[in-house]
């Protein structure tokens, strides 16, 4: 296990025992089982990609809870010949930990999500390599407005709880949130909220929505290509025609038109902005549609999702 790696898991773990005796005064009444079972999907200019996830959660008290699932994928490139197709397949086995805690002044959960290459590479649900990611979120609500940020920690790119990504990456990075959650009825719920990712070293984007050949690797910083690093990934992945745009953006939206792209934080850097209505029919059941603008990848996405629960 890798420094990085082992500090993801202790500094959770150390979270959780601190809050262990403000959750030990809760009944047993509070433990139990559920599963939970979410299909949400994301359109863009890349493609559709949709996902299932089936999730088993067991409650140890109001608190902390452990859950575990696995999640597949149905993935179509955009063509403008129409000739795409559907490609589909499971992909990586999750595990994770989720501890909340809260009082008068703010609420706070902490979760952390393992996974294990299970996915196949070759369609971009899995880098072939194990995942971690920690996130850490706080908000309070004033009466019918909830704001919140969350702040966290990953060696991939992870699937929000609304977003599907068009692709899979490997590699470190930080990831922001910040936003605000309005409830305008008892059953409905709009937010908003602005979304940043920083990458650090070398990143590896494989992308859901392209089916080619494995690749050769881009240029990197040991061989690099004729005029610099960054035009040299731009050029292997087909998007060195791109005039007026910066070499940064030129090394944006590799998902679009290579399988598997190797490069600099550049190719996985991104912020932007998401804007959706959620409605619960019920306490077990919900369904939210949305918008999402990534400023970095000049994406424009629709997302939709809808999910239910049994048991506790």
């Amino acid at each position: 296990m890798t420094r990085t790696a082992r500090i993801f898991f202790v500094m959770p773990l150390l979270a959780v025992c601190g809050l262990a005796p403000y959750a030990a005064g809760q009944t047993t009444d509070e433990r139990g089982w559920s599963f939970s079972q979410r299909f949400q999907g994301s359109s863009n200019a890349a493609g559709v990609v949709l996902k299932t996830s089936s999730t088993a959660t067991y409650s140890f008290n109001r608190h902390v809870e452990a859950y575990a699932g696995v999640p597949i994928y149905f993935a179509r490139e955009a063509s403008a010949t129409g000739g795409s197709k559907f490609m589909n397949g499971i992909g990586n086995v999750y595990s994770g930990l989720l501890v909340t805690a809260g009082n008068s002044a703010i609420d706070y959960s902490s979760d952390l999500v393992v996974t294990a290459p299970t996915g196949d590479r070759t369609r971009g649900f899995s880098t072939g390599h194990p995942t971690i990611d920690w996130t850490n979120t706080f908000s309070h609500s004033f009466t019918a407005v909830t704001p919140y940020a969350s702040i966290g920690a990953a060696n991939t790119i992870s699937d929000t709880s609304f977003f599907v990504r068009p692709f899979s990456s490997k590699g470190v990075v930080a990831h922001f949130e910040a936003g605000a959650l309005v409830h305008v009825a008892p059953r409905i719920t709009v937010g908003a909220s602005g979304y940043g990712v920083r990458a650090k070293g070398e990143q590896q984007i494989i992308t859901k929505v392209v089916e080619q050949p494995a690749p050769q690797p881009a240029a990197s910083p040991q061989q690099p290509s004729p005029g610099g690093l960054l035009p040299g990934i731009a050029r292997n992945a087909g998007l060195g025609g791109s005039a007026g745009r910066s070499e940064k953006d030129r090394v944006q939206n590799v998902f679009v038109t290579r399988q598997e792209t190797l490069g600099p934080p550049e190719i996985a850097n991104d912020h932007g902005f998401s804007t959706w209505i959620s409605v619960r029919p019920g306490a077990l059941t919900d369904f939210h549609i949305g918008y999402s603008r990534s400023a970095t990848y000049h994406f424009d996405s629709v997302f939709f999702g809808v999910g239910f629960r049994v048991g506790r």
